[in-house]
This record gives C-alpha cells, structure tokens and sequence, in this order.
C-alpha cells in the first residue's frame, strides 16, 4: 500500500522491508542502533531486529566496512552505514583494493553483496568536512556499482536493488532533501533496476542531465524555461555505475541541446564523463556546445554554501546560452 514518505523515511521503510523479508539482512555502523542514525534513518530496527542484526560499531569506518566484507563473504548480506560521506576516506583502501576485487580475484568463486549507505552533498551548512560529493572517486573503481537517488520511491525502489544485487554497490543518499523530498513510495516488493535513468520531466528542447539533489533543481529551471516557452528535458540518472546511455542519448537525439548539472567540483566530475560519452556516441546529435553546471574547484564553503551550490538560476542561464548558441 502506497504511502507518502519523506526520503530518509524510505530509506528506513526499505532496510525495515529488506530485514523483515531475509534474516541475512544487517546493518551496521555508527549510531545505527540504539540512536537510530544521526538523520534517524535506521530508526526503530534495533528495537524490531535486535542487536545482532543492528550493530552498534566503534568510530572506525575502515573497521566497518572490513567488517561488512567479511560477512558479506560468510553468506550474510550487510548494509553498512558511514554516518557522512565525508568519513568515508578511511575506508577507501577496504573498498577499492578488497571490496571491489574479490570477484575478480577469486575468478568469479565469491561475490561480495554489501551495500554501503551514505548521506553526501551540500544543502545543510555543514562545512567543507560534512558536506563533499564523492561520487566520482568510486566510479572510477571496476567493481562497485554507484546509485544516488533522487525521489522517495526511487529510495525505496533502488535500495532494496541495491541489498539484493550480488556485487557491492554504493548507496549515496542527497542529505540536502532528506526531508525536503516527499511524495508515494508503492511499498511492499516494489524494486527499480539498477541502471536504469528515469525522465523526470518530459521536453523537446534542451536535455538536462542530474542525480540526487541536483534533480529538483533542474526541475525547477525546466519550468522556468516553460515559462519563456522552452521545453527542457529532466533527465534523472539515479544510477551512476552501470550508466543508463540509451536514456542520455535518446534524450539529447531528441533535443540537440544539453546541459549536465551535479553539485560535486567541476574538474574530474562526472559530468566530464557523459560530456565525453556525448562527443563519442552522440557528437551528430549536438546542435550546441555541452555546457556544465557544477560546484567550483575549491573546498566547500561554509558561509558561501549558496554561491557554491548549483541552483536553478545557474541553470537557468545554461539553458539560455545552449538555445541560443
């Protein structure tokens, strides 16, 4: 039965779904159990499943995520929590030198089905040490699959993917609309492939690529671009790794005209990538210059957090320049 939910309450809604439906279902990580998470999202299961399935972990995140390995090996299925994504560099030699590996390493003997859940990005004035996009760090290393959603149902949908895929997938959470995002999560069984983009909103001029927070920014200059009778395309990736390139290039076939928009730093995001992916695969499509809108090249502000942060005006004047290029 549908209900509306918050995005953090679908993430909640999820893991309670995924512990109720499997016993080999376990969370892990800082504050996860007792304190039901820092933004509450594992709230409530250490009260249903216990602590032998909710486990209260020392501030260690390279401790936490070896441990996670270790019981994905031995037949459970972890989801482990780094409370900010921020947090995570500790852990980064676990991820990309084991985590990422054992499939390949073993020759296809062991898989490794974790799911590392965390809250990235800006949006709360939380500093340069509590408010970092680091998608692009993990997409760079074969073996993870990257999915940051953007809407209740799609939190929903693609964690519970995520718990049951067989390989180790990153699961960043946008804290800017934890709570700002709500709308009707389908509940019960419903899944979202991974992999598979969503059109956020329907358009005929310009195509606008986003993930995560970035998302409803979008949404917001499509419809001022409506407003001055342009018909922007909402292109929501929801996956990063495996990448939907059939939805990004049957959308720029249609419109000619893209504008790619993420909040993480401008030089090396990922935005290069499906920039690149467009020179390669759709070069005939394009009727103007790909233009990116993007955080900057420095740390993250903390008094500059709205300067920083790509907002619909930023967009908005992309949209302008690839019309009228």
């Amino acid at each position: 039965m549908a209900r509306t939910m918050t995005l953090v309450q679908a993430v909640n809604a999820a893991l309670a779904h995924e512990m109720e439906r499997d016993e080999r279902v376990v969370v892990l990580g800082e504050d996860v159990g007792i304190n039901g998470g820092v933004f509450r999202a594992t709230e409530g299961l250490y009260e249903s499943y216990g602590e032998q399935r909710v486990i209260d972990t020392p501030l260690n995140e390279s401790g936490i995520v070896g441990l996670a390995l270790g019981m994905a090996l031995h037949g459970l299925q972890p989801v482990a929590e780094i409370q900010f994504a921020d947090f995570i560099w500790p852990a980064f030699d676990q991820i990309t030198s084991e985590v990422t590996k054992f499939r390949y390493k073993s020759g296809g003997m062991f898989t490794v089905p974790m799911v590392i859940r965390t809250p990235y990005g800006g949006g709360i004035r939380g500093g340069h040490y509590h408010s970092q996009s680091i998608e692009s760090y993990f997409v760079h290393t074969a073996g993870i699959k990257v999915v940051i959603p953007s809407t209740p149902a799609d939190t929903y949908g693609l964690l519970l993917s995520a718990v049951r895929d067989p390989d180790p997938v990153l699961f960043l959470e946008p804290k800017a609309i934890y709570r700002k995002a709500k709308g009707e999560v389908p509940g019960g069984d419903h899944t979202v492939p991974l992999g598979s983009a969503r059109i956020a909103r329907a358009g005929e001029d310009v195509t606008l690529i986003a993930y995560g927070a970035m998302v409803p920014v979008c949404e917001r200059a499509a419809q001022r671009a409506s407003e001055a009778g342009i018909s922007a395309e909402v292109v929501d990736l929801r996956s990063l790794v495996p990448l939907d390139e059939h939805a990004v290039l049957e959308s720029v076939a249609k419109t000619g005209r893209v504008v790619i928009v993420h909040e993480a730093v401008r030089t090396g995001g990922f935005g290069g990538e499906i920039a690149a992916l467009l020179a390669e695969k759709g070069l005939l499509y394009l009727e103007a210059p790909v233009v990116r809108v993007t955080g900057f090249d420095t740390p993250f502000p903390y008094s500059l957090e709205g300067l920083y942060m790509p907002d619909e005006y930023r967009v908005w004047n992309a949209i302008k320049q690839v019309t009228d290029f």
